[in-house]
């Protein structure tokens, strides 16, 4: 049996890529995150499939399971929001299905801050403005940050700072980035970036704060702070320049 690490994208049921929608059908076990999955993906599980919800669920519980199908010679899917890349939690999975020798798999999916720049009508990226995008968040009581990684450090580059698991620290997001990217900085947040319920707050670094408070949003959110967020006038990209040779060899 293989274990499938999939995303299962930013929220949107229909983000979800072809091949992860196709392993989903073909495995005989599922395990998702309730709290973060849609369920509408459920169905796209075999009907006789065991589901297994891993919301209330600990690294042991879930590793029991993965486990348990392998004895029983079953392909198990591992529905992951968004993209198993980022911010995940799978490394410390794919630890122990390494040490019981088990065979896993990952299948990439639409990470949330792609998401979100859909949702802005933005390109991360702009030519002489900004080509850097950095994904990050902020420590809590949960996880420490490592050293040379707090948001006063990685502000000093000017890139593009996207932030998961934020929201609820918003202050502490400002105040460090103010001295680096000033108070007129463009910053966003999209919150539930897909779904039907999807709320973007756009505003100046100085007033994105008051904002996320004043609509009440404390996760599932995605904070966005830099220069390309508002960038209008720019050199167009040289991709696509008449001026760029195309026929050499």
């Amino acid at each position: 049996m293989t274990v499938y690490f999939i995303g299962a994208g930013p929220g949107a049921a229909d983000l979800i890529t072809v091949r992860g929608a196709r392993t989903l059908a073909a495995c005989q076990v599922c395990l998702y995150a309730g709290s973060l999955v849609p369920r509408e993906l459920l169905a796209e599980c075999p009907p006789d499939a065991r589901l297994v919800d891993t919301a209330n669920l600990n690294l042991d519980e879930i590793t029991a399971e993965l486990l348990r199908a392998h004895e029983e010679g079953h392909d198990v899917a591992r529905l992951h929001s968004g993209d198993p890349s980022v911010f995940s939690a799978v490394a410390e999975q794919m630890r122990r299905l390494d040490a019981a020798g088990v065979p896993y798999e990952v299948v990439p999916g639409v990470p949330a801050f792609a998401a979100a720049a859909a949702s802005l009508k933005r390109e991360l990226t702009v030519p002489t403005v900004g080509q850097t995008v950095i994904l990050t968040r902020v420590a809590n009581r949960a996880t420490a940050m490592p050293e040379g990684e707090d948001l006063a450090t990685l502000g000093r580059s000017g890139a593009l700072i996207v932030l998961h698991l934020a929201a609820k620290y918003v202050d502490r997001v400002v105040d460090e980035l103010l001295p680096h990217y000033g108070a007129d900085c463009p910053a966003a947040v999209v919150a539930y970036a897909s779904r039907p319920d999807e709320l973007i707050i756009r505003g100046s670094l100085d007033e994105i704060a008051g904002k996320l408070k004043e609509a009440g949003v404390l996760r599932t959110a995605v904070i966005m702070v830099g220069r390309t967020l508002g960038a209008e006038q720019f050199r167009d990209s040289h991709l696509y320049s008449a001026e760029r040779e195309r026929h050499v060899c």
